[in-house]
């Protein structure tokens, strides 16, 4: 095991704080990556204030992770010392399930294993990127192309694929409307892939507070949710609706937005269940979906994207020694649009 340097909620609602974490040995295949820089996910907090219920505590939060290869096993084939890397929102999979094998280790049937807040295969609690080194095994590890500064990277491993997936999976591309909920860390990785990808971008925000961000991003519209007139000037122009948002909303005046047999897909988790009104999907046949991060193939595919693009995510660089008032800002909407950890200060 190897000693390493990392912040940690020591206790749900609990501020984080300066400690260390023991990393294990490298394996035959796993691959030591010296962490440079970690992103600040709103699920990082949802976890460490049991939001979405009882966690492992202490808890190492991070799964927007971006270094540098040190060490590879033995067995490694993929990667090599100095190779720029990144880590996502899970560390491991059953591997051979269906979903496991079609690329879709994130609904894999024995449940993937997160990258913190998780027990791995091995029976060890796993610890994120607020840190100075994780251990991954090569196969759920991404090369991070040249084309991307690693700062810029590591909200990709999570923002970014959350809200690729869902683009392509719904085929957003020339001659698709496509709406964006929310102009947050989400939101607005959201408008620069649908951008790039060909989509004609519209921001429902719930002010018009960052519509001159919103625009330079790659929107073509901008709305204001709190108008209700913005509700009725709307009315079935959408083809795919993707909401970013952690709170909930009305679905179903959301739903009277999509044209006949468009889809919703919600990528924000709210804590609190929602109701719905059956009665708004089925006039127009429309679809309210769920999508969760990306499978490996898909992540690599997206960062592969972004660097043909030169998409990267709008950061705020800090000191590790920030990450609770990050936290606070976060809730208050106060970033834009990604805290990004610099590790070297932890």
């Amino acid at each position: 095991m190897t000693t390493v340097a990392a912040y940690a909620a020591p206790a749900a609602k609990a501020p984080l704080e300066r400690t260390t974490i023991e990393r294990r040995e490298v394996r035959e295949h796993d691959v030591l990556i010296d962490i440079k820089f970690a992103g600040i996910c709103h699920s990082d907090i949802h976890q460490a204030r049991e939001g979405w219920g009882e966690a492992i505590f202490p808890m190492v939060p991070g799964h927007e992770i971006a270094g540098v290869v040190t060490e590879v096993g033995p067995g490694v084939t993929r990667f090599a010392v100095g190779d720029r890397v990144g880590v996502g929102c899970m560390v491991d999979s059953c591997r051979e399930c269906e979903y496991c094998k079609a690329g879709l280790e994130q609904y894999c049937t024995e449940g993937n294993i997160g990258t913190y807040n998780a027990v791995g295969r091995d029976g060890e609690v796993t610890y994120g990127g607020y840190s100075q080194k994780v251990v991954v095994d090569e196969n759920f590890v991404l090369g991070i192309p040249e084309g991307i500064s690693l700062d810029e990277a590591a909200p990709l491993l999570c923002a970014g694929i959350t809200t690729y997936s869902p683009l392509r999976r719904w085929n957003a591309g020339p001659g698709k409307k496509v709406a964006v909920v929310g102009l947050g860390g989400l939101g607005h990785m959201a408008v620069k892939l649908a951008h790039a990808l060909g989509a004609e971008v519209t921001v429902l925000s719930q002010s018009l507070r960052k519509k001159d961000d919103g625009l330079k991003l790659g929107a073509d519209h901008y709305y204001a949710t709190s108008d209700p007139a913005t509700f009725q000037e709307l009315a079935g122009s959408f083809d795919l609706i993707v909401s970013t948002v952690s709170a909930p909303l009305d679905f179903a005046a959301y739903l009277g937005l999509l044209r006949p047999h468009g889809t919703l897909a919600n990528v924000g988790a709210p804590e609190e269940p929602i109701a719905l009104n059956l009665f708004a999907l089925l006039g127009g046949g429309k679809s309210l979906a769920g999508s969760m991060i990306g499978g490996i193939a898909e992540t690599q595919e997206m960062l592969d994207f972004c660097a043909a693009h030169g998409i990267g995510a709008e950061i705020e660089l800090i000191a590790a020694s920030e990450v609770n008032e990050a936290y606070e800002r976060v809730l208050a909407s106060d970033v834009r649009y990604r805290f990004v950890i610099d590790t070297a200060t932890i």
